[in-house]
C-alpha cells in the first residue's frame, strides 16, 4: 500500500496526453471496526469521501454476547460479522483493511501499519476500543483473562469447561466446591450475565451428590428467555 497523496517528482508525462485530474476527494481513515467504527464508516458511506477502514480483525464483534460464547451459549460465529458484509452498501467509497496500526503521524498525516506502507489521511477517527482495567495489578492478567476479544471469551470458555469436567469426575466434595468455585469483579452487565452459570454449577453437585451421571445439563428458562432477548437485539443491530 502507498502514500494515498504520494505524487510522482521529476517525472515529466510519457504522452502527450492531459495528465488524469487529481483526486479532490478526501480521504478519512477510520481505526477500528467496532460499534463506533462501523457506525462512522456507514455514515460517511454517504458522503463525497474516500473511506479506508483498518482493524486487526476482519470481523466485526458484538461484545454484548461475548459472555455467551465464554458460557457455550453460543458460538463464536453467532457474535462475529465480517466487517466488509456489514459494509457492503458502501462499498464503492470503502475498504477495509485487516491490519495491525502500529502509530500514527499527526504532522504528515501518516498511519502506520505492521506489514503495509504507511497511509496519508485528510481526516482521522481512532475507535480503537477498550481494553481490560486491571486496576494497577497488570500480574492479574495472567490469571484472569479479561472479556474484550473473542480470544478473551473462548479462553474463559476452556476454563470453565474444564473446570465443569474436572468437577464431574471428583469424589471429593471440598474439592469439588473449589472447582465449582467462580469469582466475578465488577457488577456490570458481563459480571451479572456470568452468573447465570448458577443452574449449571447446582446441576453438577447435585449430580455428584446423588451419583447421577447420565442426567442432562438443565438451562432455566430466565437464562434461555436472556439468551434469546440479546439475540434479537444483536440482530436488529446489525441490520440499522
Amino acid at each position: 500500500m502507498t502514500d494515498t497523496d504520494s505524487k510522482p517528482t521529476g517525472t515529466p508525462p510519457t504522452n502527450g496526453h492531459k495528465d488524469s485530474k487529481p483526486a479532490t476527494v478526501p480521504h478519512v481513515v477510520i481505526v477500528g471496526g467496532g460499534f463506533g467504527g462501523l457506525t462512522a464508516a456507514k455514515k460517511l458511506g454517504k458522503q463525497p469521501v474516500q473511506v479506508t477502514l483498518i482493524d486487526r480483525s476482519n470481523y466485526h464483534l458484538f461484545q454484548p454476547m461475548l459472555y455467551q460464547v465464554s458460557t457455550s451459549g453460543l458460538a463464536p460465529a453467532d457474535i462475529a460479522a465480517p466487517i466488509r458484509d456489514t459494509l457492503h452498501k458502501h462499498k464503492k467509497n470503502t475498504r477495509v483493511l485487516m491490519e495491525e496500526v502500529t502509530g500514527v503521524d499527526t504532522q504528515q498525516q501518516l498511519v502506520f501499519m505492521q506489514n503495509q506502507q504507511p497511509i496519508h489521511y485528510e481526516y482521522l477517527i481512532l475507535a480503537t476500543g477498550a481494553s481490560t482495567n486491571y486496576l494497577s495489578h497488570p500480574e492479574w492478567e495472567s490469571r484472569s483473562p479479561g472479556m474484550k476479544t473473542l480470544a478473551d471469551g473462548l479462553e474463559v470458555q476452556q476454563t470453565i469447561l474444564g473446570a465443569f469436567e474436572a468437577a464431574e469426575k471428583e469424589p471429593d466434595e471440598k474439592k469439588r466446591k473449589r472447582l465449582l468455585t467462580f469469582v466475578f469483579i465488577g457488577a456490570g452487565p458481563t459480571e451479572l450475565s456470568l452468573q447465570l452459570l448458577q443452574p449449571c454449577i447446582s446441576a453438577i453437585s447435585c449430580r455428584a451428590t446423588s451419583n447421577v451421571s447420565d442426567q442432562a445439563m438443565p438451562v432455566s428458562s430466565s437464562c434461555r428467555d436472556h439468551r434469546e432477548f440479546c439475540l434479537r437485539s444483536a440482530l436488529n443491530s446489525q441490520r440499522k
